[in-house]
């Protein structure tokens, strides 16, 4: 009986002392999962702080005015379109802009001058309107009138966007590469600060095009004297002296084809088709020859 009760306590001994070195054990583990759980939550932390930059790169544009893309495309009608076009240029300088090409040309009809101009300029955006109505006022009448707008605030937004992002990567691959440890990791990341230095210059030349063209509104301009939309005028005696002059324009236009024709087709008929007449001439003459003196011979033949 006191050998079963020794059995039986030097068991419960084992079990105690199992059970503490489990615990003992366990409490030595536990500092380990403590700083586990600690960086995973600073992981996360650092991800949700990334995630509100995020939204803040996205939110903070959205305060951004309007970016409106505003041209215009004029046709009027002028007495002195050379004089108009000096008005013009002065309107768009005194409104801070500026004139980006001009051109003019003359066209003689029936013993009359008719001038054209076009020109094109641009004007600050926020003095369109009233750039317009100072445009159309140089003139007698407006012939055609085309204005025209493009929302691009949404794009721009978004360019915006990209471009803050495309920088952070940009900072994160430099700090990055201060900590390489060997040429080549620092080769690998030097080529992907390029990659991204070359999507940046993209964005940056996107934006800086949408930024200039909703600043500045394009107004493109074609000046024309009144005569120049007079042709379809009516009257008998206006269309009969209209249907000669046309007629002999197309008589002369057809006389100018014919000699423009003759004068390049000559070194043809002299260089080719004369040798060829010739020599084809010459084989005739002989062959008549031939035939000929064959006849003569028959003849003689028969009379001996």
């Amino acid at each position: 009986m006191k050998k079963l009760n020794f059995v039986f306590f030097l068991f419960l001994f084992s079990f105690i002392f199992g059970a503490c070195s489990s615990t003992s054990s366990n409490t030595n583990a536990n500092p380990s999962q403590a700083e586990i759980g600690s960086n995973s939550q600073n992981e996360t932390a650092a991800q949700k702080v990334s995630l509100a930059d995020a939204q803040q790169s996205k939110i903070a544009p959205a305060a951004v005015e309007r970016k409106i893309i505003r041209d215009a495309d004029l046709t009027l009608e002028t007495d002195a379109p050379a004089e108009t076009q000096n008005k013009i240029t002065a309107i768009a300088e005194s409104k801070g802009g500026f004139v980006i090409e001009s051109s003019q040309s003359s066209s003689d009809l029936k013993a009359t001058t008719h001038d054209t101009v076009t020109m094109t300029v641009r004007v600050p955006a926020a003095k369109f309107n009233e750039s317009l109505d100072e445009i159309r006022k140089t003139a007698s009448r407006v012939i055609v009138e085309n204005v025209k707008g493009q929302d691009v605030t949404e794009e721009f937004i978004d360019i915006e966007a990209r471009l803050k992002t495309q920088k952070a990567l940009e900072a994160q691959f430099l700090e990055i590469m201060k900590r390489s440890n060997s040429v080549e990791d620092a080769l690998n990341i030097q080529r992907e600060i390029a990659g991204v230095r070359v999507g940046i210059e993209k964005i940056e030349g996107r934006k800086h095009f949408l930024e200039n063209q909703s600043s500045f509104s394009t107004v493109k301009i074609k000046l024309q004297s009144p005569a120049a939309f007079s042709a379809t005028s009516s009257g008998f005696f206006y269309q009969i002296r209209h249907s000669f002059g046309s007629g002999f324009d197309a008589a002369l236009s057809f006389i100018l084809v014919l000699i423009t024709v003759a004068v390049a087709l000559l070194p043809f008929l002299i260089f080719i088709v004369l040798p060829i007449y010739l020599i084809m001439r010459y084989f005739l003459k002989k062959n008549r020859r031939q035939k000929l003196a064959s006849e003569i011979a028959r003849e003689e033949i028969k009379n001996d």
